[in-house]
């Protein structure tokens, strides 16, 4: 499975940004999908996750309300729009798939990673 993800930019604090996470190599609807973030000098961290299917979804509360979390298994490709973003959302957004059955928001349940994309928002 090899997955991309692209969409980040340089956008101003209460402004938005859609990231896609484009998948190859494998039927996308067979895995389950998450996205992580990292900030500089911090560890990475699980932002939201959503099923096989699409029908269960999970967001993290630091950002719940602001960003949703989808899929168009169709078109083999997640998405993670995020709106009312704040400096503090500055990082790099990292896509990945997992195998497990389970929802999980573990990176290390995840085995399938994208590149990263970086997001900067400014005050």
């Amino acid at each position: 499975v090899q997955l991309q993800a692209y969409g980040g930019g340089l956008v101003q604090a209460g402004g938005y940004l859609r990231l896609s996470c484009a998948a190859s190599g494998r039927a996308f609807g067979t895995f389950a999908m998450g996205w992580f973030r990292q900030a500089p000098g911090n560890e990475r961290e699980f932002v939201a996750r959503i099923s096989r299917t699409g029908m269960y979804t999970y967001i993290v509360d630091s950002v719940k309300g602001r960003f949703t979390i989808s899929r168009d298994n169709a078109r083999s490709t997640g998405y993670l729009q995020m709106n009312s973003l704040k400096p503090e959302d500055t990082a790099i957004y990292y896509c990945a798939g997992t195998d497990k059955m389970t929802m999980t928001s573990s990176p290390g349940d995840y085995s399938y990673w994208g590149q990263g994309t970086l997001v900067t928002v400014s005050s």
